[in-house]
């Protein structure tokens, strides 16, 4: 079998195995991506696998240089590299970019324990735009409730020229309740 038909082969498995998988990505038919790990998790990173002309008889480019791995530090993605690296060695001659990434996801935890968890996570990228960062927010204008001119004349009746309610105007209500409440215990 040529190396292309390997190639061909190894493609086409990779596709109905990561089929709806979010993690898995194909950047083109001899390069993919894999995130190993969930989306917000610190400790997630993401491979990435470019097959030479001759894959899978010399060994495929393994890159972690995605912009989703800048948090990581070049220590532990050497370390990573490394890891994988040997894995390809003992894999050399085979359809190997699925044993890559199962071996990845299996060591998660191995690859990942010296990286420091960063509890702040995102970055200040804003724009100035000549305004201070600390004008108040612009209110939203409060609808008023629609009324007709009947509802109008009769609450222009009740308030004064300052258009408040005059004082004790709802006493009615308190004073009728309380007597209700002194029948309804004796």
């Amino acid at each position: 079998m040529t190396a292309n038909e390997d190639q061909e082969m190894e493609l086409e498995a990779l596709r109905s195995i990561y089929e709806g998988d979010e993690c898995f990505r194909e950047l083109s038919p001899i390069s993919f991506q894999y995130r190993i790990g969930e989306s917000g998790d610190p400790k997630a990173f993401l491979i990435e696998i470019s097959w030479p002309e001759t894959y899978p008889q010399t060994a495929p480019v393994i890159s972690m240089d995605a912009f989703f791995n800048n948090a990581i530090s070049s220590a532990i993605k050497q370390g990573i590299l490394d890891k994988l690296m040997e894995e390809v060695e003992v894999n050399l001659g085979t359809s190997m970019t699925y044993t890559i990434f199962e071996y990845a996801k299996d060591n998660k935890e191995i690859f990942m324990e010296n990286q420091p968890v960063n509890t702040v996570t995102t970055l200040n990228n804003s724009i100035s735009t000549g305004h201070s960062d600390t004008a108040p927010p612009t209110k939203k204008k409060e609808k008023k409730e629609q009324l007709s001119k009947t509802q109008k004349r009769k609450l222009a009746d009740k308030t004064d020229h300052k258009g408040e309610l005059p004082r004790g105007w709802n006493w009615v209500d308190v004073i009728k309740k309380s007597s209700y409440l002194d029948n309804l215990f004796e």
